[in-house]
């Protein structure tokens, strides 16, 4: 079964907890703290597997969860790091964020990978908060949650020429001709039901990939027929090749046929358009094939190179052929995605920004940041210097001084994720 995309969750381990510990050995005067540092949390890593063409494996799995680090231990023994989470994936798959809609990563070469979520650090323990002031401080950390992403996983074909054209054409027959690619091929429509894959050789040896994606019919950029669903197959193509019935078999304007597919390519990315592209006159040893290219020239742009074949005969492959792999020699590689589009080049956050947000809602007031809940998460509250600290941290942020601005007077309720507290002045 082919599977090209899947949308899936993905949540990196948590990190190990600090742990809170002293030194009692009988001749080991003012022992102090010996608490160890938790272990960081499973990365989950996308990797290429050269071996895989689909998405099947990840097709039935909703949550992928990494594991959580070691806790600390007494005697300074830090917690063990937790090993990756390594997912394999096809070469030229695509992650997305579903929130953000910005591109996480795109895997195109060999031996690629990528973090897509990152784990959490280890708690510190408490001999990582002594200092001169506090010899002995009495708490540690919990450790840091992992990321958690809802993703959508793609994989967009990497291949150097992209066959499109309407359902019975010859593209089918065309890749099977000067490749080893074996598709279905038979006298009614979508028959291709899946893009195929062919590695061909011009004469002078220079070998590239082409693709032949499914029939495309008026409309099929908004759903119709098997929709776009494989047009995103043609976006890492160098060129396009118009396969074209050129005989009218089916009783259709060749030049109409060009204009509908040239629109269902605009209509799903106007990129497309800008790449090179050439016609294949295909079933040029049919009946009227040659009046119908006579006016099909007429009415073409003269930039565009028109090849007559017959991928039944083999008449006029090789020519092709040669010329493909003649310019593709010569043609720097496309980057697929703007710089905007992808996550790493966006600016979160601006140093003005507040790390929070503080609402009022019903009776108590609420209040929401990332940081913040990373902040709460990561305090253990069974410990009074803790609870302290995380109270001082608030202050330093300036929330204290927001509630009061806010009207928020003593015993009124203030909530964090799902716990509340008691607001004292």
């Amino acid at each position: 079964m082919f599977v090209d995309e899947v949308v899936i969750k993905v949540v990196a381990g948590s990190g190990g907890d600090g742990c809170c510990a002293f030194r009692r050995e009988k001749y080991v005067e003012m022992g102090g703290p010996f608490g160890g540092n938790g272990g960081h949390g499973s990365n989950i890593v996308f990797q290429v597997d050269e071996g895989l063409h689909t998405l099947l494996d990840l097709r039935y799995q909703k949550l992928i969860r990494g594991k959580k680090g070691e806790n600390g231990e007494g005697k300074n023994r830090h917690g063990k790091n937790a090993g990756d989470v390594i997912i394999k994936v096809p070469l030229g798959t695509v992650v997305t964020d579903m929130d953000t809609n910005l591109v996480i990563c795109d895997l195109k070469y060999k031996g690629d990978s990528f973090i897509v979520c990152h784990g959490g650090r280890g708690g510190r323990g408490n001999t990582a908060f002594k200092t001169q002031t506090n010899t002995a401080p009495d708490f540690a950390e919990n450790g840091e949650p992992g990321e958690e992403k809802e993703i959508k996983v793609e994989v967009k074909m990497l291949a150097d020429v992209g066959l499109v054209g309407l359902p019975s054409v010859g593209k089918s027959t065309f890749i099977s001709v000067v490749s080893r690619a074996h598709p279905k091929i038979a006298a009614y429509h979508f028959t291709t039901l899946v893009p195929n894959l062919g590695v061909s050789k011009s004469r002078d040896g220079y070998s590239f990939v082409l693709a032949d994606l499914p029939g495309l019919i008026e409309n099929a950029s908004l759903g119709e027929g098997l929709g776009d669903k494989f047009l995103k197959h043609i976006e890492r193509t160098k060129v396009i090749a118009h396969v074209i019935d050129m005989a009218g078999t089916e009783g259709r304007d060749p030049y109409e046929d060009f204009l509908l597919i040239n629109k269902e390519l605009e209509n799903f990315n106007k990129k497309l358009l800008k790449k090179p592209m050439i016609i294949l006159a295909n079933k040029m040893d049919v009946e009227g094939a040659s009046h119908n290219l006579e006016k099909f020239r007429d009415q073409l742009d003269e930039s565009i190179k028109i090849f007559e074949m017959s991928a039944y005969t083999k008449k006029g492959v090789e020519e092709i052929i040669d010329y493909l792999a003649k310019i593709l020699q010569n043609m720097p590689e496309e980057q697929l995605f703007e710089e905007e589009e992808m996550e790493s080049h966006v600016l979160y956050k601006f140093k003005n920004e507040k790390p929070y947000t503080i609402s009022k809602e019903g009776e108590d007031f609420v209040i929401r940041g990332s940081e913040i809940e990373k902040l709460f998460k990561m305090t253990k509250f069974s410990s009074e210097e803790g609870a302290r600290r995380f109270a001082k941290r608030l202050t330093r942020m300036g929330i204290d001084s927001e509630l009061e601005k806010m009207g928020a007077k003593e015993g009124d309720m203030v909530r964090i994720l799902d716990f509340y507290f008691e607001y004292k002045e």
